[in-house]
């Protein structure tokens, strides 16, 4: 994929573009329900505010917030103290909320695909760059704090 600029929304943006094609193109695999709009809307707003929070930190702590950069610190306040992948975790759910706004079952399909593309593309290198980087300190972070949630 040498001149693809891999970056998570990016691969995000594709997840939303397999839901709304999925929604035109197979019609019979969607399901029209008032609480899966709410769940839509929920889901939407918890993402929104997860991404804001995490990015706060980046910028607080002064740290390249792009994937595949050097940390400059290791960042366990905030969200990162309940999941390593914040940010991350907010785009499967903002996946997660447009595949249940439109009664999505190609959307699942999308949501997990996104995940595991996050989470050996982007997570797991990551992880390796904070040993690399931040040595015991990012061992007993790592140890204590769930990769997801």
């Amino acid at each position: 994929m040498k001149g693809f600029p891999d970056l998570p929304p990016l691969w995000w943006l594709g997840s939303i573009a397999v839901i709304y094609a999925g929604r035109y193109a197979l019609p019979g695999l969607h399901v029209d329900h008032p609480l899966l709009d709410a769940l839509s809307w929920l889901l939407f707003a918890a993402a929104l505010v997860l991404v804001a929070w995490s990015a706060i930190w980046f910028f607080r702590k002064r740290t390249p917030i792009e994937p595949h950069h050097r940390p400059k610190t290791l960042i366990v306040e905030g969200p990162y103290r309940v999941s390593r992948n914040p940010i991350y975790l907010a785009l499967i759910m903002l996946t997660l909320a447009s595949a249940a706004g439109h009664g999505s079952i190609i959307g699942l399909v999308a949501t997990g695909v996104l995940w595991w593309i996050l989470d050996r593309r982007f997570a797991a290198p990551e992880e390796a760059l904070l040993r690399d980087t931040f040595g015991r300190e990012a061992d007993a972070y790592i140890a204590r704090t769930r990769r997801w949630i």
